[in-house]
């Protein structure tokens, strides 16, 4: 079934797009967040997590996403592992969150950070939030305490930033700083609805 009423927002890391949907949110928008369900779901296969990829990513009983983290980010062949464990279960509460959204014929958001590299979702409108990729290396230095290998690697685990932003309906510049991407918002805000004719 194709998610008529649903807008993606999307990114890559660092380009600040938690910090766009909580803007959305302020404006009364639902925002149906995948980060948020894949966590739940990992804490709901935590001991398959732990023989699939060993007792260190697990402590006092939860998972280490640190931990994991060094792991698929590092191993391609492990994060698929990872993804082909958790995705599908993602999706599928995904999807049960955004048909109750539908009923309600209004415009909402769902957060996919890897919709275009997963490309699962029945979603036509796609708001990407960009920063160019030296600002999302320095921010994920900053931010995660990485040096720059490491925040290459893990840039290079997602599709290029560049390659999304070709692809997007909607790009939110977020290269400056809070207030510009407040006004950025805004205006994409206005012109999803718009696209409704809202």
């Amino acid at each position: 079934m194709e998610l008529t009423h649903a807008v993606v927002l999307t990114g890559g890391i660092a380009t600040g797009k938690s910090t766009a949907a909580e803007m959305f949110v302020r404006w009364g928008w639902t925002v149906i967040d995948a980060d948020v369900i894949a966590h739940t779901v990992l804490d709901d296969v935590t001991d398959e997590v732990g023989t699939r990829f060993g007792a260190e990513v697990i402590r006092n009983g939860r998972i280490d996403r640190t931990a994991l983290g060094t792991i698929v980010f590092t191993n391609t062949a492990k994060r698929r592992e990872l993804e082909a464990l958790v995705h599908p279960l993602i999706r599928e509460e995904i999807i049960r969150q955004a048909v109750s959204e539908e009923a309600k014929g209004i415009p909402y958001l769902i957060d996919i950070p890897l919709f275009y590299e997963r490309q699962t979702y029945p979603i036509k409108r796609v708001a990407l939030v960009y920063a160019p990729r030296d600002i999302q290396i320095r921010r994920l230095m900053t931010r995660s305490g990485l040096d720059k290998a490491e925040a290459r690697m893990r840039l290079k685990a997602q599709m290029d930033i560049e390659a999304k932003r070709a692809r997007a309906t909607w790009v939110i510049d977020n290269s400056g700083d809070r207030m510009q991407l407040m006004r950025e918002c805004e205006r994409v805000r206005k012109l999803i609805l718009d696209s409704f004719s809202i």
